[in-house]
């Protein structure tokens, strides 16, 4: 049976996976949150990076320091160094507890081991699941907890847990293509640098980690960009200049020196054939011509307005969820047509 507290600790499991969403590339973004018998939460985690500790992992590494005091796995997100600390530190202390997970726990041994052989080991009392596992491969981890005798409850929240982990799919299926934008509070989006460091920063570590950032090509002909990943000091994505007149675009734009990367030319009827995670920029233009093409939205809107301008475009999107970045306020949004 679903209670009210399943629903807010659910919600509180989701709300840790999308600070994290798009940036575990390949995984599929998930939260966790361990619960007591008395209903107190012990941890909360969410899986961070494709290779690293699951948000199950995570959760349960803080439960286990704020129960102990022992924080001397604070700083380890390795995923095989957490699940042998774990079962020699924690075996049996959570054996009253509830384990709230937005996706299905893992059951196969990847470049991860299992969480949820973990669990079973562990002993927990319960697990609540959101959204059933989509990859063949690591699905069955419900069915092995309760092989041993762990109580499961799946599809709390569902449709939101399945939300969060569309990008997962989709970019599974071929492609999943999203277009950020950073506006002001009455919707200008030109005249220099709009969103906090914090944004500038997320977008930077995205770029890092996407297979393509689609520009259009009028800004790139207008602001001159880099378009690389400096503020983070990682790796800068290659690129992709939507236009049909690639003449007019100068060769000594920023763009076209940084080092081991591809950009190519196309025009829309090519945007078809990109794959993998995609991130397109731009202005009016580029929106206007991607508006079938386009996912999701993720919309950075700063606290302040200023004279300048805005899209003159109708599209519709479908809120999925808001957040924090710095000052700004993050809106992810799914475009009608990605439905």
């Amino acid at each position: 049976m679903v209670t009210p507290k399943d629903l807010f600790f659910m919600r509180l499991a989701l709300d840790e996976a999308w600070k994290y969403q798009l940036l575990t590339y390949p995984n599929p973004a998930v939260g966790a949150l361990l619960v007591d018998g008395n209903g107190a939460v012990l941890g909360i985690g969410a899986h961070q990076k494709a290779g690293k500790a699951h948000a199950e992992v995570l959760a349960l590494r803080n439960a286990y320091m704020e129960s102990s005091g022992d924080y001397s796995l604070d700083m380890c997100d390795d995923a095989h160094t957490l699940h042998e600390m774990l079962l020699a530190k924690a075996k049996g202390i959570f054996r009253d507890a509830t384990l709230y997970v937005t996706l299905e726990p893992c059951s196969h041994e990847g470049k991860t081991p299992s969480c949820a052989a973990l669990v079973c080991k562990l002993g927990l009392k319960r697990v609540v699941i959101g959204a059933a596992d989509p990859n063949g491969e690591a699905a069955g981890g419900a069915d092995m907890l309760r092989s041993a005798g762990i109580e499961v409850t799946v599809g709390v929240r569902k449709k939101e847990c399945e939300d969060l982990i569309e990008p997962f799919i989709k970019w599974r299926e071929g492609r999943f293509l999203f277009f950020k934008l950073a506006q002001t509070l009455n919707g200008v989006i030109d005249g220099g640098i709009i969103s906090s460091e914090e944004s500038r920063r997320w977008v930077h570590e995205v770029r890092s980690r996407i297979d393509t950032l689609l520009i259009g090509g009028n800004t790139v002909r207008k602001d001159r960009p880099v378009l690389d990943s400096r503020l983070v000091g990682k790796s800068a994505p290659d690129v992709a200049i939507l236009t049909r007149d690639k003449e007019s675009i100068e060769k000594n734009i920023p763009l076209f020196g940084v080092e081991n990367r591809s950009v190519e030319f196309m025009g829309i009827e090519d945007v078809s054939s990109l794959s993998g995670l995609v991130m397109a920029e731009g202005g009016e233009g580029s929106l206007r011509l991607l508006e079938k093409r386009v996912d999701w939205m993720v919309l950075f809107v700063a606290p302040f307005m200023k004279a300048g301008m805005g899209y003159n475009c109708a599209s519709s999107f479908e809120l999925l969820h808001q957040g924090r970045s710095g000052g700004d306020a993050i809106l992810w949004l799914r475009a009608e047509n990605g439905k």
